[in-house]
């Protein structure tokens, strides 16, 4: 499921939950809230991804270190 969806769905529910205890709200604000949980969504995958790229980098490093300490002259 993408960012959009999981948010739309997350929306939906929280819709159907605060309308069971007899409030409302505009459409809009429903709209808003599902920005905001992509905006939040984006920002944990945005910093995830940045982890596993410094994992990267330092597997890269750790490689090519023993590379040269390993290769037969």
């Amino acid at each position: 499921m993408n960012q959009n969806a999981h948010a739309e769905a997350i929306t939906t529910r929280f819709k159907e939950l605060f309308e069971q205890s007899g409030e409302s709200l505009s459409q809009e604000h429903f709209d808003e809230l599902t920005l905001l949980i992509e905006a939040g969504l984006d920002a944990a995958i945005i910093e995830k991804m940045e982890q596993v790229a410094n994992q990267l980098t330092d597997l890269s490093h750790n490689i090519r270190h023993n590379a040269e300490y390993s290769t037969p002259e």
